[in-house]
């Protein structure tokens, strides 16, 4: 059970093209936003389709690959683990962050990058 805890699997569309930074220690950090949509039927019968959008954060081999063939648009399964941090913004105001840290992504459908 343990495996179990912790643990956000997703599916959805880059809304940016992701902003890869290598660090000091040469390690990469990706940092990207994914949408995912829901459908369905409101009372009255009509379709009706929310939007969802989730800030992910990729180091290492994950960041490197995310950079080569990752773009705007395209479709990705992302599992990882939920991360809250928080800063002190440029006014002083305390500010919260959720995100997701990707373990494992899947590319899905075609890639956008390597047609480029």
């Amino acid at each position: 059970m343990n495996a179990l805890r912790n643990k956000v699997q997703l599916i959805g569309n880059l809304g940016m093209n992701p902003e890869v930074k290598t660090l000091d220690g040469g390690k990469k950090l990706a940092k990207m936003s994914i949408a995912t949509n829901e459908t369905y039927k409101n009372s009255k019968g009509e379709k009706v389709t929310e939007t969802q959008w989730h800030n992910l954060i990729a180091w290492g081999k994950t960041a490197a690959i995310v950079e080569k063939y990752l773009v705007k648009g395209s479709e990705v399964a992302v599992e990882g683990k939920l991360i809250n941090r928080n800063y002190t913004d440029k006014e002083g105001v305390k500010r919260y962050i959720t995100e997701i840290q990707v373990n494992d992504l899947l590319m899905i459908g075609a890639n956008k990058a390597a047609k480029l």
